[in-house]
């Protein structure tokens, strides 16, 4: 006499003979899933299967101890009759359903929605840096020397061009000195020490000298230019290098003035 049992985990149907069960104590071990349970507790109805004609296989089983009753179990092989898709009960099949997907058309319809909008923000962040470029190019090209001949190739195409900076708070007058000239009547001598703080080059500054009487009421004035009072005019175009000094020295013509003082400033 057979009983038919089902695996309360993957749902597989067996039959298993009276003398099993009770040689085991009713314990089965599913042929499917592997799981352990009880064929009494889950006896099923005999309904005619295919399932249930294909032959099980054995395991050689040592008689149980009693503490091994949880543990030993009839190990049935068979096929398991889990609903299809279709819900007929039949064959695991390999799910290539997968293989066979497509996107729904809704996020095909989004993502040719967004790459527009993606290749507006990447032009609009190009077009952002440019314009820092251009508005930033004399301190970038002071602060990073290596991209100043790229930014003056530029710039000869956008009619501009990289001056050095003017930045009259990093440039300092350090000593100065104003005497007249025994061998020159009229003529003063002024000596200027300049010394740029900042740490890469900046252009020459002008300077404005104020000549006062004994009152110190200016009694002349001349903005001197860098073409005036250096000597070359290829230190003029290189300008003073970082934390550097420069000597200058200039003769002055001040005939018909009552120097007795003077005033030196320096500005851009």
């Amino acid at each position: 006499m057979s009983t038919t049992t089902q695996c309360p985990a993957c749902g597989t149907r067996f039959k298993a003979s009276q003398a099993q069960l009770e040689a085991y104590h009713g314990m089965v071990r599913c042929g499917h899933c592997h799981a352990a349970f009880d064929a009494i507790e889950n006896r099923t109805s005999s309904e005619s299967s295919p399932q249930l004609d294909l032959p099980i296989v054995l395991e050689d089983f040592s008689p149980p101890t009693s503490k091994q009753l949880a543990e030993e179990t009839i190990d049935l092989t068979a096929e398991i009759a889990a609903p299809d898709r279709t819900g007929k009960a039949g064959r695991n099949e390999p799910d290539d359903e997968e293989s066979d997907w497509e996107p729904p058309h809704w996020m095909d319809q989004r993502r040719r929605g967004t790459w527009p909008w993606t290749v507006a923000s990447l032009l609009m962040l190009v077009l952002v840096m440019a314009q820092a470029t251009y508005l930033f190019r004399v301190e970038l090209a002071a602060r990073i020397p290596g991209i100043k001949p790229a930014l003056i190739a530029a710039c000869a195409r956008l009619r501009c061009d990289v001056p050095l900076p003017k930045n009259a708070d990093l440039m300092s007058i350090e000593s100065s000195n104003l005497e007249t000239d025994p061998a020159q009547p009229g003529v003063i001598t002024l000596s200027v020490t300049l010394r740029n703080l900042a740490p890469y080059a900046q252009a020459y500054p002008n300077l404005e000298l104020t000549l006062t009487d004994f009152n110190d009421s200016p009694v002349g004035r001349r903005l001197l230019h860098p073409g005036e009072y250096l000597k070359d005019a290829a230190d003029e175009n290189g300008g003073l290098a970082g934390g550097r000094e420069s000597n200058i020295r200039l003769a002055i013509d001040a005939s018909g003035l009552k120097a007795a003082g003077y005033r030196l400033f320096l500005a851009y």
